[in-house]
């Protein structure tokens, strides 16, 4: 029996200002498994992630995220569920000014009552995961481009989060160690029995992580199911996007 999604969107309308960007978008995002929302740019990949974790508020319709309907909860509410996700931004989001160890500690120390030894412990795990140990009392400035990307999935991953968002994990990145980012994504997923949401156009990296597909097209979700039901679908802007990707 198939497990229920962990996040359901139903109906969904996005806008900025007067501007609608997403319509009526329905998608299920379903536990333990990587979901990638893929579609071609501007079609509101990055809109559709920051409407889920509610940095931007949706105009209508209906997010379920562990069962619970989110669209009006007030915030306090809301972020007892945030304390179960994590977030890794496109550019790493880390603060230029503090070395590893203290940009990992920010959620610890915001959303916990532990004593410092226990937090300096979860960081030397957290760091070990990613294999960045060596660098805990680095600046972001003295890191390599997939080193902070990896610096900031430690933060992400700091809370132990039921569901981990990633936009663009890859962007930026060489092919090889791009392909060593999608591997411990992966493996971290095996390892903490996360759920992932990611979003990316990089085909490489869809073909290595994907379980399942969201695409979108002209601010519709036009497909929803498995990496192979995409490729072997007859909707011409997913089967456009896969063989364009290929050249």
């Amino acid at each position: 029996m198939e497990k229920k999604p962990i996040i359901r969107v139903r109906n969904m309308v996005a806008k900025y200002g007067e501007n609608t960007i997403l319509q009526d978008i329905n998608a299920d995002f379903y536990p333990q498994q990587v979901t990638v929302i893929l579609g071609s740019s501007g079609c509101g990949k990055t809109t559709l992630l920051k409407n889920i974790l509610r940095l931007y508020q949706p105009e209508s319709g209906s997010i379920e995220m562990f069962g619970v309907e989110t669209m009006g909860m007030e915030e306090t509410a809301f972020e007892a569920l945030l304390g179960r996700m994590g977030m890794l931004f496109q550019n790493g989001a880390l603060l230029n000014s503090l070395p590893v160890y203290d940009n990992i500690a920010i959620p610890l120390e915001q959303h916990t009552c532990l004593p410092p030894e226990i937090i300096r412990r979860i960081i030397e795990v957290k760091l070990n995961l990613v294999n960045l140990s060596h660098a805990i009392n680095m600046l972001p400035s003295e890191l390599s481009g997939g080193m902070r990307k990896r610096a900031a999935l430690a933060r992400a991953i700091a809370l132990d989060p039921e569901i981990l968002f990633c936009d663009e994990p890859s962007s930026g990145l060489d092919p090889l160690t791009s392909a060593a980012m999608d591997n411990l994504i992966l493996k971290l997923k095996n390892q903490l029995k996360m759920s992932i949401v990611i979003v990316t156009h990089e085909l490489a990296s869809i073909h290595r992580i994907a379980d399942r597909i969201i695409f979108l097209d002209q601010g519709k979700a036009v497909f929803s199911g498995t990496l192979q039901e995409a490729m072997n679908c007859n909707i011409p802007a997913v089967l456009t996007f896969f063989e364009v990707g290929k050249f």
